[in-house]
Formats: C-alpha cells, sequence, structure tokens
C-alpha cells in the first residue's frame, strides 16, 4: 500500500498544489544566476523559466504540472537466487545479481494544460517512468513533483473482482481510483453508456469477452476527474468504434485543459495530439522538445 498512497511531502513526491508548497519562494533561497538552484525546494532545471520567475519577484510562475528532477530506477537481475532460507544454508552463498537500471537520471518538465508523450523504443523504460508517477514503482533517487490530482490509465480493469457483476465492479474499482461513492452515483449512468454493456451490466466480468472487461475498466478510469491524467497504450483498447469514443474523450480532456502523460508506439496520434514529448533511450533522456521534432529526431534513429 506504501507505493499507493505516498506521503505528499514525502521525499520523493510532492503535490505542490497544498497552500503551504504554493508561496512564493525568497530570493534568499537561491542566486539570480541560479548557482544555488539545488538548494531551491523547487530546484528549476530551466534557466528562462527560472529567469522568468525572477523577473516577477521570484513568485512560482511557471505553470508547469509536473516535474521530473533526476529520476533513476533499478531492478535486480538475479543468475542465481536462494528461494528460501534453506536453499541459502545448503548452497553456502548469497543470491547473485547484477543491476540493471531501467531509468537513469531523467529530468523534464509538462506545463499545465498540454498534453506530452514519452516516446522510444520498446525496452527503453517509458512504462516504468509511467509507473514511477502513477506511484506504482518508487524511484530509487530523484524527485517527482506535481500540482493538482493524478489518476492513472496503466492496465485498465486491474482491481476488478471476477466474481462480481460489472455494476458492483464499478463501485468496486471507481474506489480504488479515488472516487467517491457521491462521484460514482453521478457518473454511473455516463460510466454505463461509454463502456456500451448496459445489458450485461448485473452479470459477473469473468463471462465478459476480453473486449468488455478492458472497455468497462476504461470507461471508469476516465470519469475519474484529474487535473493530470497518465496513460499508458490504452488508446488501442476495443474495437475501431471504441477506439474513436475513447480519443474523442482524449480531445475532450484536452480541450477542457488537462494535463495528459502518454506513451504510446503510435507516432501519428503523437503529432496529432500532443504538444510536446520526451523520447527516451535505454533509460536515458535523449531529448524534450516539440511533439513533431521529437518524433521526427526518434524515427531517424530507427531508420
Amino acid at each position: 500500500l506504501g507505493y499507493l498512497f505516498v506521503e505528499p511531502r514525502s521525499r520523493v513526491y510532492r503535490n505542490l498544489q497544498e497552500p503551504a508548497l504554493r508561496q512564493p519562494h525568497a530570493r534568499a533561497h537561491h542566486c539570480s544566476d541560479c548557482a544555488g538552484m539545488d538548494g531551491c525546494c523547487l530546484r528549476r532545471r530551466n534557466l528562462d523559466l527560472c529567469q522568468q520567475g525572477e523577473a516577477i519577484g521570484g513568485a512560482v510562475m511557471t505553470q508547469w504540472a509536473v516535474r521530473v528532477d533526476d529520476v533513476s530506477k533499478k531492478f535486480r537481475l538475479y543468475h542465481e537466487r536462494n528461494q528460501s532460507l534453506k536453499s541459502a544454508i545448503l548452497r553456502g552463498k548469497t543470491s547473485q545479481h547484477e543491476d540493471f537500471w531501467a531509468v537513469e537520471n531523467v529530468s523534464f518538465d509538462v506545463q499545465e494544460g498540454t498534453t506530452h508523450a514519452l516516446v522510444g523504443s520498446n525496452g527503453s523504460g517509458k512504462s516504468t517512468l509511467l509507473k514511477c508517477l502513477a506511484k506504482i514503482y518508487w524511484p530509487n533517487s530523484g524527485t517527482i513533483e506535481y500540482r493538482g490530482r493524478m489518476a492513472s490509465l496503466l492496465e485498465v480493469g486491474s482491481g476488478f473482482h471476477l466474481e462480481l457483476s460489472g455494476r458492483e465492479n464499478i463501485y468496486l474499482n471507481g474506489s480504488i481510483l479515488g472516487m467517491s461513492k457521491k462521484e460514482i452515483d453521478n457518473s454511473f449512468d455516463s460510466i454505463v453508456d461509454f463502456s456500451g454493456i448496459e445489458k450485461f451490466l448485473d452479470q459477473p466480468v469473468k463471462n465478459y469477452s476480453s473486449g468488455m472487461y478492458v472497455r468497462l475498466g476504461f470507461a471508469i478510469a476516465i470519469h475519474v476527474d484529474p487535473d493530470i491524467l497518465v496513460v499508458d497504450e490504452v488508446l488501442s483498447v476495443g474495437d475501431e468504434e471504441f477506439q474513436k469514443k475513447s480519443f474523442q474523450k482524449f480531445l475532450e480532456f484536452k480541450n477542457q485543459g488537462k494535463t495528459i502523460i502518454l506513451v504510446t508506439h503510435t507516432m501519428q496520434v503523437v503529432k496529432d495530439i500532443c504538444d510536446t514529448a520526451t523520447w527516451i533511450n535505454q533509460g536515458t533522456h535523449m531529448v524534450t522538445g516539440n511533439a513533431g521534432e521529437v518524433v521526427n529526431q526518434y524515427q531517424a534513429s530507427v531508420a
């Protein structure tokens, strides 16, 4: 549960929506040429934005929604592993492993109201970074700061109880995603209509087809009313008709000024709906900038 409910003022995660953390910072926290920027609690990495803040008196006016600062995440790759205490005693040695850095020293900002894509080849660390943003993985180093309510669409339908009906799972999954009962009640008809499973609403979800299952999960998740939406390869959920509905829903989010961070391998989607993008290659940050320009650089590298 520690990965799901993180103290906002913790060492790794900080929600700057709280009033106490949104007050203007005194210039004494850092010098005007940014030489002391590491001491500032916001630690701006973009000098232009920092200078812009200085020009208006040092107030926090950069309007970023998410800030990823020097984030790294590693996993252990075991060559020999003791599965029990008995195994360790009989073998007489510890497990043999090496560290694999899935994400290493990645930093970028996502501005409020923009759609930001993470692009890169399979295994480059995009989904790992997204799970760090969603607080499923805890970074080994670095900080993640954000403003507002964050919701994630990573594995739609995760948290469903197979023996419960679709109706019951709407309330169960909605509560897991942070919705109150009143919010679920208000959104219930819209969720059912969007998922298109009205006839099967009172049937156990174990009898649903895979398409019905993920459509219901997607419909619940998009009715969470977040300020920041984190999305991993869910625009390909369902048949073509449902994909069009999903795409239109994302355009609605975008028009409402929501901040969206997504991972997709469909580069045309990135060009069509994203404002900015970050290219990650083998866990390393390559470039962040205009979505079209970043996609062109990425495609040129794999051509």
